[in-house]
């Protein structure tokens, strides 16, 4: 599998691309093209021109959860497919697969920071499947679905309140979700922001593929300013899986990549990145 950073809060180095505060991947396997979340604004589609992709033979679309920089970018996507029918680009009509409530109304005090578009509305431009169960892929690469929450540390606190039917309720993100590929070496996790709790998924990674065994995780690890006491159970989590390269970005703030740097080997990401597993 090859995977492409089109998205992150930073850039590589001498490579021109736009970044922004938001996360997008591009997944390459033998068999499928997969788009991991679509950032905040159309920058994921500019970044993926310049790198000379294509989703026009996109299979599937996946998004981690319904927060503003993961979803936002749905417009400028149906855009993208909309003007290539009026051009006879010849496409394959990808289907998005999410959790059921990552289309749900998601607010603080200052307003909307969830999917500005519903389910109802993508079910127009996207082979729609809602699933709160892993769904696999590929052979080898599973969309998670619900992440359990078994420790006691993580997603202690709810971000604003989601809203269904006209009723209000705390919001402890249920949607958020991640991937997980194996490898021959052993297992990738790829998450969004980690809402659930890295260390919960990095858990049902290993449950729902049987690889016990943790080569790399890359994404959002939802460490921001975190209490000495997450970031310390978190680093001790870390210490023990020896997984072989780390890759923290987006929301991962520095004194956190600094104590995981002290127990895992700890690797720069930024749009332009490319990662290979076989």
């Amino acid at each position: 599998m090859k995977l492409t950073v089109l998205v992150d809060n930073n850039t590589i180095i001498d490579r021109y691309f736009y970044g922004e505060p938001g996360v997008s991947y591009y997944l390459e396997t033998d068999e499928k093209k997969v788009l991991f979340d679509v950032g905040y604004s159309d920058a994921f589609l500019k970044n993926a021109s310049k790198m000379n992709i294509s989703f026009y033979k996109l299979d599937y679309l996946l998004l981690s959860h319904g927060h503003l920089d993961h979803t936002w970018g749905l417009d400028p996507l149906i855009k993208y497919y909309s003007e290539a029918v009026i051009e006879k680009i010849p496409l394959h009509k990808p289907t998005l697969i999410a959790h059921p409530d990552t289309f749900t109304s998601k607010l603080l005090p200052e307003g909307e920071i969830g999917s500005l578009l519903s389910a109802n509305k993508l079910s127009n431009h996207f082979n729609l499947k809602l699933s709160k169960g892993p769904v696999w892929l590929t052979d080898a690469l599973v969309y998670l679905g619900e992440i359990p929450r078994t420790n006691s540390f993580e997603n202690r606190n709810p971000i604003g309140v989601t809203q269904k039917n006209g009723n209000q309720k705390a919001d402890y993100l249920k949607d958020d979700s991640a991937l997980a590929f194996k490898s021959s070496k052993g297992l990738v996790v790829i998450t969004g922001c980690s809402h659930s709790g890295i260390c919960n998924i990095i858990e049902y990674a290993t449950k729902v593929t049987g690889e016990q065994k943790i080569i790399d995780i890359i994404g959002g690890f939802h460490l921001l300013n975190p209490s000495a006491k997450v970031l310390e159970k978190t680093v001790q989590y870390f210490s023990k899986i020896n997984s072989s390269a780390v890759h923290a970005c987006h929301c991962t703030d520095f004194r956190s990549k600094v104590a995981l740097s002290q127990v895992a080997n700890l690797q720069e990401v930024g749009v332009g990145l490319t990662l290979e597993y076989k």
